[in-house]
């Protein structure tokens, strides 16, 4: 599994473009020399809105935080309106692509072949995948764990070799007040960084937990998952350097 603390945020489609670059530039300026990143003890990436990767990629170049992209289409090149593909995100220099959000599955009827295919293009093209997976109804860790596992089976089935990163977010708690109970997070993570570690061909891949994350998480989970992936909780930038801040003292 992953050597550092893992940390990931998600604007989703709530900035308008001027804000995710003052955004991005806070983030730059305050963030960039933190000694978590700068020890490596923590990697930092950021998916902003497609419309917005190339001016945020202007902004973190050279800081060593990293950028990717919310979806891509699994196909390299052709006739697909509106889409984006892989291979255009790799020469934006996007190192990150989420891959099968629940917002995607529900607002856009994806499911697990497609979510494969666009994991299939996401390495292929030398980026890393972020699979957000999760269950869809609050249950047992031990039955969260078997649906998760299976998303995973199903996301990597003809994949490349390569990282990958898996985000667990139950669908039940993106949103929600509170993130899922830790000893239910520990769990399913446990079980799905034993599946990962379980290849040679997913040498230092991750699983981070997503999913209402918010500052103080990492800390009561010490130990129990490889980051955080977070989404409106860390629109206001200080929680990103909070967040760093605990990476640090996990080290």
């Amino acid at each position: 599994m992953s050597a550092s603390t893992l940390i990931g945020f998600s604007s989703k489609m709530y900035f308008s473009h001027a804000r995710m670059l003052e955004w991005a530039r806070t983030v730059a300026e305050t963030c960039a020399e933190h000694p978590a990143l700068t020890s490596r003890a923590a990697e930092l990436f950021v998916l902003p809105s497609a419309p917005s990767i190339d001016a945020v990629s202007s902004i973190l170049r050279g800081t060593g935080i990293a950028w990717g992209a919310q979806h891509c289409h699994p196909d390299d090149s052709g006739a697909h309106t509106g889409d984006i593909s892989a291979a255009v995100l790799a020469e934006l220099g996007c190192s990150f692509v989420e891959v099968g959000h629940a917002e995607r599955r529900r607002d856009h009827g994806e499911g697990d072949e497609l979510v494969a295919r666009t994991t299939a293009a996401v390495l292929r093209n030398g980026m890393v995948p972020v699979l957000c997976l999760g269950e869809t109804e609050q249950t047992t860790a031990t039955a969260a764990a078997e649906v998760v596992l299976a998303q995973v089976d199903a996301a990597l089935a003809d994949a490349p070799e390569g990282r990958v990163v898996v985000a667990y977010e139950p669908v039940w708690a993106i949103g929600a007040p509170q993130p899922a109970p830790d000893a239910h997070i520990r769990a399913v993570v446990a079980a799905v960084r034993s599946a990962l570690s379980a290849t040679e061909a997913r040498r230092g891949s991750a699983v981070i937990y997503g999913g209402s994350a918010n500052p103080g998480l990492l800390t009561r989970l010490s130990d129990g998952v490889d980051g955080l992936f977070l989404g409106r909780f860390a629109h206001d930038p200080a929680a990103i350097r909070a967040i760093l801040d605990e990476a640090g003292a996990r080290v």
